[in-house]
């Protein structure tokens, strides 16, 4: 398969498998970009092999999805090979990341990147805000990300919502775990923060968190905002978060009410011998398309 852009790479994987239907990238609707990059994770490593992981778990989805009665394979769905990313600073390869979805941005592609660590999103979100002003983020997550610089880095993964602040405003779901920095800082900044202990107090929390989005929206789900029962393979796990069909509510209800553009899913770090989160991830990717396509012409 050819591509209109060249970037390093492996071989690479098809989210899906041998789908009925294999379509070119100029054919494809969807764009899966993976990142496997594991440079500034501080507790637990092995994002590195998250893409891999959920392309290989993809690969046994059933493509009919129950709950909104369509199979959305059709679209056409790409598979980039995985990005090769030997650069010893963090700045050029953010750069580099930035430059390869503007490129799939560019020729209209619904761009679904898997990471790798959060580190990576605020380069999607640049490029997405420059393809689609007025940008507006989604974060699914337990932790804030909200600092300004950590372990001597501004692109640290704890910084990746504090970054992605410079081309958008964030509303974060989930949280529930801020240093003294973030909690200081918070209000001042151009986030609106659902926290976990106390949103459901509100029974429709969900449209509360849609009514702060502005179209259009980009999502980025870390991992970890998913309650560590169901996802235990997270470099920094949180007790508490989204239960399977919180997530799976929240998600139908912005993709039903909202223009998402793109998203990504990060900071799977998978365990040996554990294939549910690694499926859990290849799900949760194809829902989310499922929602943005379904019954679309």
């Amino acid at each position: 398969m050819t591509f209109p852009f060249d970037y390093d790479h492996g071989a690479p994987l098809q989210f899906g498998g041998a789908m009925p239907v294999m379509k070119t990238f100029e054919d494809s609707r969807v764009v899966i970009l993976p990142i496997p990059v594991d440079r500034t994770t501080s507790y637990v490593g092995g994002t590195r092999n998250g893409p891999h992981e959920i392309l290989q778990a993809s690969s046994h989805m059933e493509l009919w999805d129950e709950e909104v009665g369509a199979d959305v394979h059709g679209v056409g769905i790409c598979t980039l090979p995985e990005m090769e990313l030997p650069f010893g600073e963090l700045a050029p390869l953010m750069a580099e990341i930035r430059r390869v979805a503007s490129e799939v941005l560019a020729r209209d592609k619904f761009l679904v990147t898997l990471g790798g660590e959060h580190s990576i999103t605020p380069p999607l979100v640049e490029a997405a805000a420059m393809r689609h002003p007025g940008l507006s983020v989604l974060q699914i997550d337990a932790h804030a990300d909200l600092r300004d610089c950590y372990m001597g880095t501004p692109h640290n993964h704890a910084c990746a919502m504090r970054r992605a602040l410079e081309f958008a405003p964030v509303t974060q779901v989930g949280i529930r775990s801020l240093s003294v920095e973030e909690a200081q800082i918070a209000s001042s900044l151009d986030t609106t923060i659902f926290y976990d202990a106390t949103m459901r107090q509100d029974p429709r929390w969900i449209d509360a968190v849609v009514a702060t989005l502005k179209d259009p929206v980009y999502v980025t789900i870390d991992v970890d905002g998913l309650d560590p029962a169901i996802m235990p393979a997270t470099g920094t796990p949180e007790p508490g978060g989204l239960s399977w069909y919180e997530v799976l509510g929240l998600l139908r209800a912005v993709f039903t009410r909202r223009n998402i553009v793109a998203v990504d899913l990060v900071e799977l770090s998978p365990l040996p011998g554990v294939a549910a989160p690694n499926f859990l991830c290849a799900k949760l990717v194809y829902k989310m398309l499922t929602y943005k396509f379904a019954h679309r012409p």
